[in-house]
């Protein structure tokens, strides 16, 4: 199918910032979404994109993000969601009001986030819902207990929506990321050539997968850099 309208949850400069421009670059209309819009301005400027204010934990303010999306540009057909959140720390100190809100924002956040969009996917019989995962989805890390539950919650959601929603005509695909992501704050090491992920590159494998034909969808991708040790 061809889609026309895509909505990004948890925007910032990496990742979500190099899907707009990709979106974009192939006429979808873009809305974004954030808890702060002020950082958005320029990525607005550059894809014309729309900005929303929105906590993705928060089902009130998540069924208001798209029905605003849906009156501006119409229900997306592109649902993407990039928001996550995590506490360091031995388990035994951890803050648990924290671990509950970090899995607010990564699990139960993707949850309501798809939860609208499936409802309006339904309707067209048709849509993608792609949820960007981590390594801690697959392999849980000392000292980072809340992002391995976060993460591992969010990988067995794709997989259950997947299988209710693929015969339907919805596309639900969960990409582990598997590794760092460079950017101005985190820039390649000289000596490691690509050791870090390029954002524009994990977008183009997000581009892939709305390129496949249904006799052959990926509910599940992984994209590491070449040297990761895995």
């Amino acid at each position: 199918m061809k889609y026309r309208t895509a909505l990004i949850v948890g925007t910032g400069p990496g990742l979500s910032a190099s899907l707009a421009r990709l979106f974009a670059r192939n006429g979808i209309a873009v809305a974004l979404a954030a808890r702060d819009t002020a950082k958005l301005t320029a990525l607005t400027a550059e894809t014309g994109a729309m900005a929303h204010a929105c906590d993705a934990s928060d089902p009130t303010s998540v069924a208001a993000l798209f029905e605003a999306v849906e009156a501006q540009i119409g229900a997306p057909d592109v649902v993407v969601y990039n928001a996550s959140a995590r506490v360091r720390g031995a388990v035994t100190d951890i803050d648990p009001e924290a671990v509950r809100k970090a899995l607010e924002i990564s699990a139960f956040g993707a949850f309501l986030v798809a939860q609208q969009a499936a409802r309006r996917m339904l309707k067209q019989g048709s849509g993608a819902i792609l949820l960007s995962g981590a390594t801690a989805g697959v392999k849980g890390f000392a000292l980072s207990s809340s992002f391995a539950m976060g993460k591992f919650a969010l990988r067995g959601l794709a997989q259950s929506m997947a299988r209710e929603l693929s015969p339907q005509g919805i596309h639900v695909a969960h990409v582990v990321i598997d590794g760092g992501i460079r950017s101005a704050a985190r820039p390649v090491p000289a000596d490691k050539p690509d050791s870090l992920l390029d954002p524009d590159a994990i977008a183009e494998t997000y581009w892939h997968l709305l390129q496949q034909h249904r006799s052959a969808w990926s509910w599940e991708v992984e994209v590491r850099p070449w040297v990761e040790r895995f």
